[in-house]
């Protein structure tokens, strides 16, 4: 054991923690000092976590099978760029991107249809709730075999994770205009389309970018479990599977690193594009305060 590796690592956690503590609680003045702010204290401890994970495997010599550290996964990301870049491709280009579109867009388009018919919300709902506590790794075999081995078939599923999330949602956020709203509307005859596009699809759209959020994440998973289960030789999924049989742990942790940046970002455009849709609504408005 090097116990200097850990008395950095302490050391460094302490100087952050302070560095956070500071930041958090200083109030200022200017909006591009508190938007600096904001983005400063979790780069700040993302970056903590990285070099307190890198003393503590060398402070304590864990073995690079169990655990490698984020300098060694660092040098083999660098060195295997075409082959991230190929699997990221087949991925989430392919996989994610199809299957989240069809997905969402499906959901969205449904959950407009059985707004007019009670019979159908009353029967698809119940339905909805249960595909979704479908187990992944019951059905990602399924779609191997109807859609095949390619990409196609990650689609299906990645389609069949996101649908039901959209669906309630959207059913929910349409539900959610009050009836004081509603009866105003009336008085002023409107249609039930401009009703639809003037009033309650306005009201739902914080319940459509919180599915819209959680089935960005949702569709990442989906498609790389997906590949687990019969994929050509390329996908993050499959390097995963085969690399973990190699004990090649540094190129397995190369792929989760793509696939959490992947992701990230993901999730951050769909949040501004969240931002930028309802910035009249109370929680956005408090965020920028």
């Amino acid at each position: 054991m090097n116990s200097a590796y850990l008395i950095f690592a302490v050391l460094f956690w302490l100087g952050a923690w302070g560095m956070n503590e500071w930041l958090v609680r200083r109030h200022f003045a200017a909006p591009a000092a508190r938007r600096a702010a904001r983005i400063a204290v979790p780069l700040i401890f993302g970056i903590t976590l990285l070099v307190v994970w890198e003393c503590v495997v060398r402070g304590f010599a864990i073995p690079s099978i169990l655990l490698p550290a984020p300098s060694a996964i660092w040098t083999k990301l660098v060195g295997s760029v075409p082959t991230l870049l190929a699997d990221f491709r087949q991925t989430f280009l392919k996989s994610v991107l199809t299957g989240y579109v069809f997905g969402c867009g499906l959901g969205f388009a449904v959950a407009i249809l059985i707004d007019r018919s009670p019979f159908l919300q009353k029967g698809l709902l119940p339905i909805g709730n249960f595909v979704s506590a479908l187990p992944i790794v019951g059905v990602a075999p399924i779609m191997v075999m109807w859609f095949g081995f390619d990409w196609q078939s990650k689609v299906a599923v990645v389609v069949i994770m996101t649908f039901f999330p959209m669906l309630v949602n959207t059913v929910q956020g349409l539900a959610s205009a009050s009836h004081m709203e509603r009866d105003l509307m009336r008085t002023y005859a409107a249609s039930w389309w401009q009703t639809l596009v003037k009033l309650r699809l306005p009201a739902a759209w914080p319940f459509i970018f919180t599915a819209l959020k959680i089935n960005s994440t949702l569709a990442l998973i989906g498609a790389i479990v997906a590949e687990f289960f019969g994929t050509p030789i390329v996908g993050m999924g499959f390097r995963i599977s085969t690399e973990v049989g190699r004990s090649n742990v540094d190129m397995v942790w190369a792929e989760i690193a793509v696939a959490a940046l992947a992701g990230s970002i993901f999730y951050g455009v769909v949040a501004l594009a969240e931002r930028a849709v309802t910035f009249w609504h109370p929680s956005v408005r408090g965020g920028q305060a």
